[in-house]
């Protein structure tokens, strides 16, 4: 990477060092030099993602003041980290994060199996369920009793069906949302709508930030359009934002756009509370960012007696700033591509304008089929049978994981569709490896951060319960055997992430 694009404070980045659990490295457990102590525990933030690629670090004198120790092994740290490819320097610029080269992202792990495939081997690497029936059938039928009228007609609609439009703007009024179907523009999914944005707001070269970690498809969709991903660090666990870095970055590297998502993050599972919803986007429109929120998992919420915070865009109703992504295939069903985009009724024209070129307009029947959802209460039942069977598989997977793998990390989300665990300090890339080879597909974390971060995890979707659930865990209990053990795993990351 040519430069930093955010800043990590000497305070900071010490008081993160210090939250760090002590690892001793040397042999018979002997603590290892300070300046090598300092240079794993920034290598391990950079790896976990809590400091992002790319962030440039303090100079050394900061550093050494804000850690009690001499600039020597401040230097001395520093110059270790720069020859394992973890620190890059030019005088002037000072020294950022990076990541070794020659370590590309496992490219494994998100894409369906064919069904062929189901039989041997269990599926952890689409966050995606069954249909909810008996709404599926009901919601075609019900399309299909609709549709004569419009078959007489072209059956192009770039903004979408007049009717959806009309059903989707009043579904964000009665939340207190004021919504004009002009604001509206129908999309094939949700990838469909962050594809579309992305072309018309960040050209080749512009800066995106997002979240650290984020949705892997949206990150590789950003990084096809040319975009420089700026990576904002998690908070830890199921802490959402942390709203002191966004400040920073949308101050410091003024990306033309922010992508978030807010109701139970894809992979973390964390809720964002309503000031942090509102401090966002004073801090975005006072930096001129648009920020992208991504609402395809706020239906999802999966526990009793959650008081839902406000969406984003009721802190920017008039849509100038929020640009809100909502779609039918987490909550409803995946084969279902039916998404939306809310915004200012100027930037929807926009949107529609700029997509003649590309996918022309969303299939008339599957947008009938959700307006059928959607008026006729079916789209309520659909989410709560999709509720029920996340929560189910949720409850199921924890505890075959923690039965399994007592030693992985996670927090349990109270909605969503996924589980963030850390491995206890081995290579998710490996894991990956390693699973297929035992009857179990799984993503690594790599795949969620920027440029390599988050080597030690590994996204574990709800989408399997009972004894499937816990064959899965015993496969991924295997496949750490064969991590540890070295037999045949590949070469593509180290055995074990930490030093």
């Amino acid at each position: 990477m040519a430069q930093w694009t955010s800043t990590v404070g000497a305070a900071q980045l010490a008081r993160q060092l210090r939250s760090q659990t002590a690892r001793p490295t040397g042999p018979g457990g002997r603590k290892p030099p300070a300046y090598r102590a300092l240079a794993d525990g920034v290598r391990l933030l950079v790896l976990e993602g809590r400091v992002p690629v790319a962030a440039r670090l303090p100079a050394e004198r900061e550093l050494a003041l804000a850690l009690a120790v001499s600039r020597t092994t401040v230097a001395a740290a520093y110059e270790a980290l720069r020859a394992e490819g973890f620190l890059e320097s030019r005088r002037g610029a000072g020294s950022w994060t990076a990541v070794p080269a020659g370590n590309p992202l496992p490219a494994r792990g998100l894409e369906p199996l064919p069904p062929e495939s189901l039989g041997s081997m269990i599926d952890l690497g689409c966050a995606a369920l069954p249909a909810p029936e008996p709404w599926l059938t009901r919601a075609v039928q019900g399309a299909l009793e609709e549709l004569p009228p419009y078959a007489h007609t072209h059956g192009d609609y770039p903004a979408g069906l007049p009717a959806l439009r009309q059903m989707i703007a009043d579904r964000y009024t009665a939340l207190g949302i004021p919504t004009m179907p002009e604001q509206i523009m129908v999309t094939t999914g949700a990838m469909g709508a962050i594809d579309a944005i992305c072309h018309l707001f960040a050209g080749r070269g512009e800066r995106i930030a997002v979240e650290s970690p984020s949705y892997a498809n949206i990150l590789q969709l950003m990084r096809e359009t040319g975009a420089r991903l700026v990576p904002v660090a998690m908070e830890e666990g199921l802490g959402g934002w942390d709203m002191n870095r966004w400040r920073q970055v949308l101050r410091d590297a003024a990306p033309r756009l922010a992508y978030v998502v807010a109701d139970f993050h894809n992979p973390t599972g964390a809720l964002a509370d309503e000031q942090q919803r509102r401090d966002l986007v004073d801090a975005a429109r006072s930096a001129g960012t648009v920020l992208v929120v991504d609402e395809t998992m706020n239906e999802l919420r999966l526990d009793a007696g959650i008081d839902m915070p406000r969406r984003v865009c009721a802190f920017d109703p008039a849509g100038s700033t929020v640009l809100t992504v909502g779609s039918a295939s987490k909550a409803f069903w995946a084969g279902m591509r039916i998404g939306w985009v809310r915004a200012a009724p100027d930037v929807i024209r926009s949107l529609v304008a700029a997509r003649a070129y590309a996918d022309m307009g969303t299939p008339v029947l599957e947008q009938l089929a959700i307006n059928w959802l959607m008026g006729t209460g079916g789209w309520e039942q659909a989410v709560e049978v999709r509720r029920s069977q996340a929560r189910e598989n949720r409850d199921a997977l924890v505890a075959a994981v923690r039965r399994e793998l007592p030693d992985w990390e996670f927090a349990v989300p109270r909605g969503g569709l996924t589980l963030w665990v850390r491995t206890g300090g081995l290579s998710g890339s490996r894991l990956a490896v390693a699973g297929e080879r035992v009857g179990v597909r799984v993503p690594s974390g790599p795949r969620f951060g920027v440029d390599g971060a988050f080597e030690g995890y590994v996204r574990l979707p709800f989408t399997v319960s009972g004894p499937v659930a816990d064959e899965a865990a015993v496969r991924l209990a295997a496949a750490v055997d064969l991590v540890r053990s070295g037999a045949g795993v590949g070469a593509d990351a180290p055995r074990s992430f930490v030093a």
